[in-house]
């Protein structure tokens, strides 16, 4: 669910910022003072701003939808790959080595 829900955020992503691009500035272009001012827009002067306005506004709530989902589905995660493992139990250590004999003792020095 976790992988569905962030490869569509990412196809969100994309197609929002398709539509901001594609959108004309509001503001007075250099491009309008020369006449040119509808030569920007791919659907015409006005019908297009109505559009992609709303295909903005569309994605702009998706995408803080699903910035929420992936908020919340991120907390639960979606599972380690050694999630389902039990936790091993540490090696037991080695036994001590037992100790080593002790030399006899050596005989007195003759005089």
């Amino acid at each position: 669910m976790y992988y569905v829900v962030s490869a569509l955020f990412v196809i969100n992503c994309f197609v929002l910022m398709f539509v901001i691009l594609l959108q004309q500035g509001k503001g007075g272009d250099i491009a309008s003072a020369f006449g040119g001012g509808s030569s920007q827009a791919a659907f015409g002067a006005r019908s297009g701003a109505t559009v992609l306005s709303r295909a903005t506004t569309v994605c702009a709530v998706l995408f803080v939808v699903g910035a929420i989902a992936l908020g919340i589905l991120g907390q639960r995660g979606p599972g380690s790959v050694l999630g389902g493992r039990a936790q091993q139990a540490p090696a037991s250590a080695p036994a001590a080595p037992a100790p080593a004999p002790s030399p006899a003792p050596s005989p007195a020095p003759a005089k």
